[in-house]
């Protein structure tokens, strides 16, 4: 098991997300980053749709009650194993009563916590993904999350993986245009393809930018949007939608982005920089 010492600002258990329920109103949820998640899994050799913890700021605080191999990706918030740093996208052996604790940022904005087998919550449509009216929203201090016995215990895993900073520090974001880019005018899409900025309205539902795009066009019919699509809102603000986002929406759909453009949104803080590019613009 794995006790929350300290839930941090945002933690919760997220695998590949919800699929296939869409029609009655069930949105995906899943990792936010996408790209980290996988990583981690494949450091421990897990299946690729193993559950894992996704932190929000680092800050939390966990005790493992029996042994386990573990491996952190994503942001780097200075993991500390029993109080000593330990090293990310690396495998651990970690002894019961082991404690794990994060400090400073040094990138990102969210690091994954992966274990061995992945966490064994309940799965409910198919996923063990948090997302509130479906399972709990958010771990919350005190909780205990089942994990597998080690499988056979071996010498101390060399299992690494050199990440380069782009996937945290570059603003590009590629994506393909939405339904209703075509709507805009020259000067609307032109401005759309200029650096933006993270507001501080920024969660798992939607990263909303700072700076307005003229935006003249009508509301839509309400149609089927997803992680990653854009919307334009009557104030002429953008949203990039993310995991948690509804199944629907009313606001032109003016880009859709790729998954690795939300997986690098997701590491994105407010203030920082992003900009939308598309290859045949």
């Amino acid at each position: 098991m794995i006790a929350i010492l300290h839930p941090g600002i945002y933690c919760s258990v997220q695998d590949q997300g919800r699929f296939g329920h869409t029609k009655m109103g069930v949105p995906q949820a899943g990792c936010a980053d996408t790209y980290a998640a996988t990583m981690a899994n494949a450091l421990l050799k897990n299946h690729e749709k193993d559950a894992l913890i996704e932190i929000t700021f680092g800050q939390g605080k966990f005790k493992f009650t029996s042994d386990t191999y573990i491996c952190l990706t994503g942001g780097d918030f200075s993991p500390k194993l029993n109080g000593k740093l330990i090293k990310m996208q690396s495998v651990y052996f970690i002894k019961k009563d082991s404690v794990l604790s994060f400090g400073k940022r040094v990138y990102g904005a969210r690091v994954y916590l992966s274990v061995q087998g992945g966490i064994q919550t309940e799965k409910v449509y198919g996923s063990r993904s948090f997302f509130d009216g479906i399972t709990q929203q958010k771990l919350g201090k005190g909780a205990m999350l089942p994990i597998l016995p080690v499988k056979e215990r071996t010498e101390t895993s060399l299992s690494k993986v050199r990440v380069t900073d782009k996937h945290f520090t570059t603003l590009y974001l590629p994506c393909l245009k939405g339904p209703e880019f075509s709507k805009l005018n020259k000067e609307q899409q032109h401005k759309l393809f200029t650096p933006f900025s993270i507001s501080d309205d920024n969660n798992r539902v939607g990263y909303r930018l700072k700076e307005s795009l003229e935006n003249n066009l009508s509301s839509i019919l309400t149609s089927a949007v997803l992680p990653g699509t854009v919307q334009l809102t009557p104030s002429g603000k953008c949203i990039i939608l993310m995991q948690d986002c509804q199944v629907t929406g009313g606001y032109p759909r003016i880009l859709q982005l790729s998954e690795i453009a939300v997986a690098r949104v997701s590491q994105k803080i407010s203030g920082d920089k992003i900009q939308f590019i598309v290859e045949d613009y």
